[in-house]
This record gives C-alpha cells, structure tokens and sequence, in this order.
C-alpha cells in the first residue's frame, strides 16, 4: 500500500465522525458532505508527515470549513437547514448505517439543529465543537480566532440560549420511536383509540399531493384518525425511518417509495404530520428506514 492510499484509507477512519462535527454545525446533509470532501482535498495539498493526531487535524479543518460556510450563509441571509425537503432514501437492508445510528444515539434532531440555527457562526462553532464533541477551548480558540476565554465565553453563551429557547420540540430520538411505533402499530391493527393517544388533541397534518376537492391540511386528532383508519390495508407497507434527522415513517409497497411522513413531536404526541407524495419531492427526500 502506498502513502496515498494509506492516507485514504486513514481519511476513511474519520469520515464518520468527521460528518457528524459537519452537520451538526451546517443542519444540511448535503453541505455536511461538501465540508467533509474540502477537507479531503486540504488533506491532499498539505504536509502531514509532521501530523501526530490526524483525527484532530482533520475536525479542525472541517470545523473552519463550517465556519466559513456558516458566516457566507450569514451574508448572504440564507438559511439551508433541509426541514421540508430531506435528502435520499437507503434501505439498508440490515440496518442503519453507522452515521445514523449516531445521530439516534445522541438525540440530535431537527428541533436542536433549529435552535442551533439561530446561533452567530462562531458561537455555533464553540458550542459543537466543545459540548458535544468535548473539543477543548485551547483547540477551539484558534478555530473561531479568539482567546480561550472568549471561546469558552462564546460556548457558554450559546449553551443558555439553547436552553432559555421556549416551546422546542422533543428531539428524544428514542421517544420519537417509541410514539412512531406505537403508531405505526395502530395503523396498521385499525385502532382508532389507539391512534388518536398518540395524536395531539390539535394535531395539523399537511399533505403535497391531494385528491381533487380534498383539503391538503386537516386539523384535529379524531377527524385525521377517522381518516387513517380507513388506510389500514395499506398501513401493512408503512416503516419507520429517519426523516432528516428525526423519526418519521415511510410507505414502499414492494420497495417503492411513494409517500414520506415527518412528525413534530412535543410532550411524547404527534402535533404536526407533512405528507410528501409528490414524485419530485420525494426523490429529493433524505430518509433512512430503519429495523423494526
């Protein structure tokens, strides 16, 4: 094996984690992906014989990568977060790939990458890097071009305004599951007690694609699990799966994806249900459908 390809190789040791530290800080898949592969191309136009810790070299260049993406998103007032159109669907057949069983084992879904997103790019940086990562301040310092104490400062910061936040909705990936389950479960045995306990008494549910005449937004539990029930037959094809970061559900009769469900969740019910049945969305859907 040559020093290119031991380099590859050892850049694949890292990948993992190196797109988690990526999308925690971006909340985008696809900018996750773009910061890891500029990372791999720093890599090769540096000297890294002198490197002792590549694994650390490697989180500190994609975390300036993140921090340069996030202040050109800040000027140019965007905000890339993939809420309504997740990326693509991979059934794995045997499970979850590891990537996505981090992100179930850490509970980071869309409520916090939300709340991150209200955070100026540095203090988003400090408070990944150091809270969830257990970077020190001596390392992030140079990161974000302060002193340790500011970057502790910036961390701290953040930390309260991520947890003064008001009304964020559950981000327990294993509560997720459990409700979805629990769903799922009620579908599928036309259980419409059942159902509607998972329900929020004020659930919204929005659709992409509707009948002629029919709403694309119904509100109310009992009046949507009415209408599920009568699904029931179908409800045989419905799995659970990771829906941009959170727990949702998908319907593939025979493999093929045609509908995508995200759920918010607040106070362990469903408060809001978006259907995505539309061909061009749905193929630009992140979801991952995960073991039953």
């Amino acid at each position: 094996m040559n020093e290119r390809e031991l380099l590859a190789d050892r850049f694949e040791e890292n990948r993992t984690h190196l797109r988690a530290v990526a999308y925690r800080m971006l909340g985008s898949p696809n900018e996750a992906d773009d910061a890891v592969q500029e990372a791999w191309l720093r890599l090769n136009r540096t000297d890294t014989s002198g490197v002792e810790n590549l694994g650390g070299w490697l989180t500190t260049v994609v975390a300036r990568v993140c921090l340069d993406m996030l202040r050109s998103r800040t000027s140019r007032r965007e905000d890339p977060l993939d809420t309504e159109s997740p990326a693509q669907v991979a059934d794995r057949g045997s499970g979850i790939d590891p990537e996505h069983d981090a992100l179930l084992a850490d509970s980071i879904g869309l409520a916090l990458l939300v709340v991150l997103q209200t955070l100026a790019p540095a203090e988003r940086v400090a408070f990944v890097l150091h809270d969830m990562f257990d970077l020190p301040f001596d390392e992030i310092a140079p990161i974000v071009g302060r002193s340790p104490a500011a970057a502790r400062q910036l961390a701290s910061r953040a930390r309260r305004r991520v947890r003064g936040t008001a009304s964020v909705p559950d981000v327990d990936l294993a509560g997720q599951r459990h409700v979805v389950d629990a769903f799922i479960a009620a579908l599928r045995g036309g259980d419409f007690d059942a159902l509607v306990a998972v329900l929020d008494p004020d659930v919204v549910v929005r659709a992409d694609v509707v009948p002629p005449g029919a709403p694309a937004e119904i509100r109310g539990a009992q009046t949507w699990a009415r209408q599920a029930i009568a699904f029931t037959r179908g409800a045989q094809f419905v799995r659970p799966a990771l829906v941009n970061g959170a727990v949702g559900a998908v319907l593939a009769p025979g493999g093929r994806l045609l509908r995508a469900l995200s759920f918010t969740f607040k106070g362990g019910k469903i408060v809001e249900v978006n259907i995505v049945a539309d061909p061009a969305r749905v193929r630009a859907l992140e979801l991952s459908v995960l073991d039953e």
